[in-house]
């Protein structure tokens, strides 16, 4: 599935029983990705009601998060604060082929996940320095085998990852692109000093541009 968008929601479940629910949206093309979060909608965690509000206030709200291996970056966006911050991507984060992987699957029955006749399969993926990982998958048979859940426990930690509404089309070339007109940031921290400086009157610092 080289090209789709969907709605995601993130459940992860600690080793205590503790759950976070943290909905968004991915979008991806050929390599390039794009996942948009509203932690207002984040449910659960160190989330509370009081740290949602002052995100909020901050505007920082909503986060876009852009990865672009082709050109070795990947963009933070901020539409709340119209900001954006560029980060450098390691050789080792833009030059993974598919050949660096060995996939095991194993199908473990059939089941209907959101209205989908799914293939639930166990999946270990081992990466060319040994480390394997694995993860329980229902692909969607009336979707590409696109697939719609995912589950794995890592160290007592458990992540469910369930997508809805696929559109399996290649998106918009904009959407992996910071917006234009935003001010651009080389850090976090230079993004969030220029905003307390804005606060208290003092304008945006020449870390911006």
């Amino acid at each position: 599935n080289q090209s789709f968008s969907a709605p995601r929601e993130t459940q992860m479940t600690d080793a205590a029983g503790g759950t976070m629910t943290m909905p968004g949206k991915l979008t991806f093309d050929s390599g390039k990705s794009r996942f948009e979060l509203d932690m207002t909608q984040t449910k659960g965690g160190q989330m509370t009601p009081d740290a949602a509000a002052q995100m909020k206030a901050m505007g920082m709200d909503r986060m876009v998060m852009i990865g672009r291996p082709d050109k070795k970056v990947a963009y933070m966006v901020f539409p709340g604060m119209q900001s954006y911050v560029e980060n450098a991507l390691s050789d080792s984060e833009t030059t993974t082929a598919p050949g660096d992987f060995k996939v095991e699957t194993t199908e473990l029955g059939r089941e209907t996940v959101d209205g989908h006749p799914c293939v639930k399969n166990k999946v270990i993926v081992t990466d060319k320095n040994g480390t394997a990982r694995e993860s329980t998958v229902w692909n969607a048979t009336d979707l590409k085998n696109f697939p719609v859940k995912i589950q794995t426990t890592d160290q007592g930690h458990q992540m469910i990852m369930l997508f809805k509404n696929i559109t399996i089309t290649t998106p918009g070339a904009s959407l992996f692109e910071p917006p234009s007109g935003y001010t651009k940031y080389d850090s976090m921290p230079a993004m969030m000093q220029a905003m307390m400086m804005k606060q208290m009157g003092g304008g945006v610092l020449p870390t911006g541009r």
